[in-house]
């Protein structure tokens, strides 16, 4: 047979043994019948077909001699060997002689040698190890196969006229070969943007890892036709995110000399983007002669004969491998399935990036979440230890109003008493913090009629609103505004609104509560003319303690309380609170709840 057709298998490349080709079944069987059909017509006894994979000739098919057939299917020679035979042949247009005279040393230990020919001294004979083959080029010039004949009919070496023949029948078998891979090529593109399409669709709409590989397990083993695979992710935050995942969603454990090398590895092939086929025999460099012990025998504990390996990452930060798994008897990896690969690589890497982040901000709600309840009970039990010893001093400076005391000790009695009341109300004040911030408390709700409301609270506000010349007035329409919501609530949120509204509103002027029906929504709007709100205060107005940055509002006694014990009422009732207010002219609060009826 021709020689650089029929290398015996390297090891160090060898991921699935002799025989088994790295091509589809559906490929193979048209290329077996491509050379089947120019074996007969060009008169050969044996006609092979070659394809280039991963610099080596791989014979995929191989008509007219079943010997012939069992020995060279599936044997794959290193390209540069078919490279040295063809620049020493006779160049016969497309094809390619090389006569036994030629002959490279070393040739005749790897080379099938038909046995049915019988060495002839006639120069013209055909010799069993003359070789005729026809190299496979595609538009760029870049080989991508051969056709070689073998034990021609006749037993001569082709003349001239058998020459142009041979060269027709090569064109049009080149032709119909690089067609042919050229549709496989495209079918694996296909396949594998499908994949990668599935893979993102799944995968992006996750919110664990666990599930990420769970939907894109199926479409990652069917689209790269893998036996299996794995996910390793690295613990970037010291939160303990770092896992190998199987394909079920379960977790692994991997030996953690593996688990190392791995880290090491996809950190690697992160920055130089591009994925790694891992076999026996074929290990990347900068490896320890240890580090390679552990991965062949890691290969042989699952038993599988090779691995694509594929870092997982975002932007410079590589986040995982990717670990895809073939047996002994599969195909090998493509550039075509790698490139693919790198390209969901980035798209896991996209995906696992967003689970962290969901993650993490997830944590950080539920830390928030427990500090916030946590500073609600603590306010809650320092109100009411400060409350009874305040009721007591309180008292006991009720009993004194009646006794005979001097001047400064009446006086010191009357600083103690407001000190004591305001700390009261300071104290009711988180108290009733306490109580709306209180998801557990449940609301009361019920139909409330706004204008009935509005108009308790005036009458409450009405001497205080007396006493600074003000008016305070309710503008509402002649139906019932109702709100969905808690009556008590309701009251104390308009009672803050009006009470602040009183509180920094200049003498003469006027607070107006308006009533109005939106839609579903009940609207009760609080307006004043008073100091107004510049818009830096705005953005703080409704956290807790938060007094104004106005001179003029500061020197009103308050304990920055009120309006966030507004904003936790309005909330709880799925409500929201709008504020329009111009420094000089005044403050409109407009509350919108969900109307009842």
């Amino acid at each position: 047979m021709s020689r650089g057709t029929a290398a015996a298998p390297d090891p160090a490349h060898a991921t699935r043994p002799v025989g088994l080709p790295a091509i589809t079944a559906e490929t193979q069987e048209s290329l077996q019948l491509i050379a089947e059909g120019i074996t007969v017509v060009a008169g050969f006894g044996v006609g092979a077909i070659g394809i280039v994979r991963d610099e080596r000739l791989e014979i995929v098919a191989v008509a007219g001699d079943e010997d012939a057939r069992a020995f060279l299917t599936g044997r794959r020679t290193p390209l540069h060997l078919i490279t040295a035979e063809l620049e020493v042949a006779e160049d016969w247009g497309p094809l390619k002689f090389v006569p036994h005279e030629r002959l490279l040393p070393g040739t005749e230990e790897w080379a099938w040698v038909p046995p049915s020919v019988v060495p002839d001294d006639d120069p013209e004979a055909w010799h069993p190890l003359d070789m005729l083959t026809a190299p496979l080029r595609d538009p760029d010039g870049v080989m991508r196969g051969l056709v070689s004949f073998d034990v021609p009919d006749d037993g001569r070496r082709p003349d001239a006229r058998r020459r142009r023949l041979l060269e027709r029948y090569a064109d049009q078998a080149a032709r119909a070969i690089l067609l042919e891979l050229e549709r496989e090529e495209l079918a694996a593109q296909v396949r594998l943007a499908d994949t990668a399409r599935r893979v993102v669709r799944g995968a992006s709409r996750q919110r664990s890892l666990a599930r990420i590989l769970e939907e894109s397990n199926e479409a990652l083993v069917e689209g790269f036709r893998a036996l299996g695979m794995w996910i390793q992710t690295f613990d970037e935050d010291g939160l303990g995110t770092g896992s190998t995942w199987a394909a079920d969603g379960s977790t692994v454990v991997l030996p953690q000399g593996i688990v190392a090398i791995a880290e090491v590895s996809a950190r690697q092939a992160w920055a130089a983007q591009q994925t790694v086929v891992v076999a026996r025999g074929r290990l990347r460099d900068g490896l320890t002669e240890d580090e390679r012990a552990q991965i062949v025998d890691f290969l042989d504990t699952i038993d599988v004969g090779s691995i694509l390996f594929v870092p997982l990452g975002v932007g410079p930060d590589c986040l995982g491998n990717l670990v895809l798994t073939r047996g002994h008897a599969d195909a090998a990896w493509t550039e075509t399935e790698a490139s693919a690969a790198l390209d969901i690589g980035r798209d896991l890497g996209t995906a696992i990036s967003n689970v962290r982040a969901f993650e993490r901000e997830h944590r950080l709600v539920e830390e928030l979440q427990a500090l916030d309840q946590y500073k609600g009970q603590l306010i809650a039990t320092v109100a009411h230890e400060l409350k009874n010893p305040l009721t007591s001093v309180v008292g006991y400076l009720e009993m004194l109003e009646d006794e005979e005391v001097d001047t400064a000790v009446r006086a010191a009695l009357a600083a103690i008493d407001r000190g004591a009341r305001r700390m009261v109300r300071v104290i009711d004040d988180l108290l009733l913090l306490s109580k709306v911030d209180d998801a557990s408390t449940p609301l009361a709700v019920r139909p409330v009629d706004l204008r009935t409301v509005a108009e308790d609270v005036v009458d409450l506000v009405g001497m205080t609103a007396r006493k600074r010349d003000l008016t305070v007035r309710v503008d509402a329409p002649a139906y019932p505004v109702l709100a969905l919501g808690d009556p008590d609530q309701l009251d104390r949120l308009l009672a803050n609104l009006v009470s602040n509204a009183v509180k920094y509103t200049e003498a003469g002027r006027i607070v107006t509560v308006s009533l109005a029906r939106e839609g579903d929504e009940a609207v009760l709007t609080c307006t004043d003319e008073g100091f107004g709100i510049s818009a830096e205060d705005q953005e703080r107005l409704f956290q807790e303690f938060f007094r104004s940055t106005n001179p003029a509002a500061v020197a009103q006694p308050g304990t920055g309380l009120g309006l966030a014990i507004v904003a936790r009422i309005v909330d709880r009732h799925g409500g929201r609170i709008e504020v329009e207010s111009e420094l000089g002219v005044g403050s409109a609060f407009r509350v919108r709840l969900p109307a009842a009826g």
